[in-house]
């Protein structure tokens, strides 16, 4: 493969020359080009030598940087502690997941009613280097058989090993090809599992759409498995549970990352019907509980900002649907565990927790250690004590206990890091988007930082698909902190901090409100002189990927530094490749009109790198394998990029091998990403040593 070379001052990169096809599309008798339609072959070998040629350029830069071995000595410390999940008990064994430090996957425990600690599952031992991750592990309703599943490489395929859980060996035939699923038992004679067909080509990039729910029996091969939905209904996203008492089975249908069917089938009586609640995809609705045939439902219909309802199995209908936790200001995330409700409520995206019994009373709020997030309560009805996690941008993750019945809250683990909280502190701002809209910004630094417009910052957010950023703590960031860095998180409009409507205001023909209220957030930080366009770097992955793409091709300008990760760079194209199609609900598709083909050629990343600008320095991030969000989206980005890019910042794409979206991604590949994105950052901001403390 040939390079092309460009100077950058002293520095010159040889980037490799990436050729040009002559593929054009027309999309309402507009012709677009399309000239790396060739880099989308994730299985030719032509792409794989462009990928080697890009990966031995990216690492020839990261590689003369000077202090990047101080930096991962330093993060490796960091990251070099106990991490401990909350327990659970399943049969007569309680378990727990466990890392020492830096191992590539936590190792799932278990102790017996002697209290002895053995190893149940190490997915450490699943794979020489540490790429094959656990996907999900289930019980039988005994406890005493297990299925759990596997992701190799960063896949979302999986595949699902059954075996005894007592004698911990295997007692079937591997399931294989098992997409988007989740694993529920059926008592002790089996579980429901969903999948699609496997697809002809590649299976980390053709298009997947019909999604189906199974059942498995145990001692049956899986080509006998009982398809129970989705052979007659097409939808993109199927998923089925049980109910913790083994009543029901209930089932959720879509066709788009929002708004759901909801289906029930009652599995004490032999076939019965499946029944159903909701008919349409105008709402988000699942089963979080039932009592009998009462069954508790969380909603959206009606109630932007979610709330809780009952109603009884034999006439489930939304129009019988009673309030059980209403539907408040802020943005209710409900959970049940030992006999009560959680309602978990996300205020200016922080935590606040109330407590109700199953008569839908008020028990009490629960006093949290201080402004942040809390996850967890959750657990089985008999259970006797909760857990619950803490964290914010300086507090590492500690899991709490509680009982609730006296509503007593204890530290249960505390995790020993090497990292001072209390000399930062995190500030809470409300700045102003274009169009008026007041943003929140959560603003993380040491104390005593000095407000020059010279302190190396990062800015991050997501902005879509009604997720929330909340406060947390990330090892990676907190290293960024000591070395003087700023770490800024923008809660935009697209997520759900704020509910549906906030969530609405950041889709389709309003996604630029996303980029705008991202850009307001960077003027914001250098007006206030946190940072300058010199120190300022934008970072965010997958929508948030997008995010940054966007955000740099509008405003080069405003930054030194772009990192977009797994990002969905071709607006065009999104929705042909694996489940993409999934998420026209947030972005639309080019084929639905014309105004919203224009809209999205008029952001979409790749189609909007122009010939004679100057963009910051550029790193891009991927893998091979990921197959949520294909790396062509970054390819294609990095190749216009590179072609266009003028003046001295670089412009490359480091890409992660037997690497996927992100999820299971050993720790040491994790430390090294994280070591080479700050290097990267605080090289091209000027800086030839790690800034002084």
């Amino acid at each position: 493969m040939t390079t092309a070379g460009i100077s950058f001052g002293q520095n010159k990169i040889q980037y490799p020359q990436t050729k040009k096809g002559e593929t054009v599309d027309v999309y309402f008798d507009t012709k677009v080009n399309d000239p790396y339609r060739w880099l989308e072959d994730d299985k030719s070998a032509e792409t794989g030598a462009w990928v080697k040629a890009q990966n031995e350029v990216t690492y020839g830069y990261l590689d003369k940087i000077p202090f990047r071995d101080e930096l991962k000595k330093r993060m490796e410390k960091l990251w070099n502690y106990e991490k401990i999940s909350a327990p659970y008990v399943e049969g007569k064994f309680t378990y727990y997941s466990k890392n020492n430090g830096l191992q590539n996957q936590s190792v799932v425990y278990r102790k017996g009613q002697d209290g002895k600690e053995e190893v149940f599952l190490d997915p450490n031992t699943f794979s020489k280097d540490g790429t094959t991750s656990l996907g999900g592990l289930d019980f039988s309703k005994d406890g005493n058989k297990a299925a759990y599943a596997i992701s190799e490489g960063g896949s979302d395929w999986r595949k699902v090993i059954i075996i005894d859980a007592l004698s911990k060996k295997v007692l079937e035939d591997t399931l294989v090809d098992v997409k988007f699923s989740g694993i529920s038992w059926h008592g002790n004679e089996g579980f429901y599992y969903s999948s699609y067909e496997k697809p002809k080509g590649s299976e980390l990039s053709a298009k997947t759409d019909q999604h189906k729910l199974y059942f498995h029996k145990l001692g049956t091969s899986q080509k006998d498995d009982k398809v129970i939905f989705g052979a007659d209904q097409k939808r993109r996203y199927v998923g089925g549970y049980v109910t913790e008492d083994d009543r029901y089975l209930v089932i959720s249908a879509a066709n788009s990352t929002y708004g759901n069917e909801l289906y029930i089938k009652d599995l004490t009586v032999a076939n019965s019907p499946i029944i159903t609640i909701v008919d349409n995809f105008n709402s988000d609705n699942q089963i979080i509980a039932n009592e009998g045939s009462k069954l508790f439902i969380e909603t959206d219909f009606k109630a932007p900002n979610k709330r809780v309802v009952s109603v009884d199995f034999s006439n489930p209908k939304p129009e019988n649907w009673k309030d059980f936790i209403k539907e408040t200001s802020d943005i209710l995330s409900p959970s049940t565990g030992a006999g009560f409700f959680f309602a978990n409520y996300t205020k200016d995206a922080v935590s606040f927790v109330q407590q109700f019994d199953y008569n839908g009373k008020l028990v009490r709020e629960i006093k949290l250690p201080a402004v942040g997030t809390a996850g967890g309560f959750g657990g089985k009805k008999h259970d006797k004590i909760v857990y619950y996690s803490f964290t914010n941008y300086t507090t590492p993750g500690t899991i709490y206990s509680f009982e609730p019945k006296s509503g007593k809250s204890e530290i249960y683990q505390k995790p020993k890091v090497d990292f001072k909280s209390e000399d930062y502190e995190s500030k809470q701002v409300f700045y102003t988007s274009k169009d008026g809209t007041k943003i929140p910004m959560i603003i993380t630094y040491k104390k005593g930082l000095k407000l020059n417009g010279k302190n190396p910052t990062i800015l991050y957010a997501y902005g879509g698909f009604n997720i929330s950023l909340t406060p947390s703590f990330s090892i990676a960031n907190a290293v960024w902190m000591e070395n003087g860095g700023v770490y800024a998180v923008a809660n935009l409009r697209g997520g759900g901090e704020y509910g549906k409507k906030w969530h609405d205001a950041g889709t389709k023909l309003q996604k630029q409100n996303v980029f705008d209220d991202f850009i307001a957030a960077g003027e914001y930080l250098i007006a206030q002189k946190y940072t300058s366009s010199d120190f300022l770097a934008i970072r965010g992955g997958s929508n948030g990927g997008l995010l940054v793409g966007a955000t740099m091709t509008q405003r080069p300008d405003l930054m030194k530094v772009a990192l977009p990760a797994v990002g969905v760079m071709d607006m065009l194209r999104y929705h042909t490749f694996t489940a993409g199609a999934g998420w026209a609900y947030d972005y639309g598709t080019a084929q639905d009109s014309k105004e919203m083909f224009e809209y999205l050629k008029g952001y979409s990343p790749v189609h909007n790198v122009k010939k004679g600008v100057q963009y910051p320095a550029t790193m891009v991030t991927t893998g091979d394998h990921d197959d949520r969000v294909v790396p062509a989206h970054s390819f294609k980005f990095a190749a216009e990029l590179q072609d266009k890019q003028t003046g001295p910042n670089p412009v490359l794409i480091r890409i992660d091998v037997k690497a996927g979206h992100g999820a299971g991604k050993s720790v040491a590949a994790t430390i090294q990403e994280n070591v080479d994105i700050q290097a990267f950052t605080l090289y091209n901001m000027g800086f030839k040593a790690l800034p002084k403390k």
